[in-house]
């Protein structure tokens, strides 16, 4: 290897090391908050809860477990863009009474039974999120009756 392509290597490296060191300046992606839990949904069942914990908590409710990555950019900055996200589209920790609750459960149904929900980017670092078919069912029935039983 020629002395020119080794020093460009190593400045590289250091650029590198030093805009890493920069981004983690950036105050966004730390801002971890678990505001209370206003109301929960009246849950058809406690397995249907169990599921929905493991499956969907960290992104769609105020008991997010923020992992040690979550306070090292780049990854923070994802992890907090999913959870403001999931939070705004559907918080089990601030449920209310809606008039769409139809609506509420197909897409429900339908983002889980595809395997959009959770995201595969979650599951790689959260193998306990990862259904089976049955568990995926399981949490489809459970959720239909829960938004519409109520």
């Amino acid at each position: 290897m020629s002395k020119i392509i080794k020093v460009g290597i190593k400045y590289g490296l250091l650029a590198g090391v030093i805009l890493f060191g920069l981004i983690q300046l950036v105050p966004y992606g730390r801002q971890h908050t678990n505001p209370p839990v206003v109301q929960e949904p009246n849950w058809d069942d406690v397995q249907t809860r169990q599921l929905a914990v493991e499956a969907c908590y960290d992104c769609h409710s105020n008991e997010v477990n923020w992992p040690w990555y979550s306070n090292v950019a780049p990854v923070s900055w994802l992890v907090q863009r999913h959870v403001n996200k999931g939070r705004r589209e559907l918080n089990f920790s601030e449920w209310e009474e809606k008039d769409n609750r139809p609506k509420m459960a197909r897409e429900l149904s339908k983002e889980i039974r595809k395997g959009k929900m959770p995201l595969r980017s979650y599951l790689i670092t959260h193998p306990e999120a990862r259904l089976t078919a049955e568990q995926r069912q399981q949490l489809v029935d459970g959720l239909t009756v829960t938004v519409n039983g109520q």
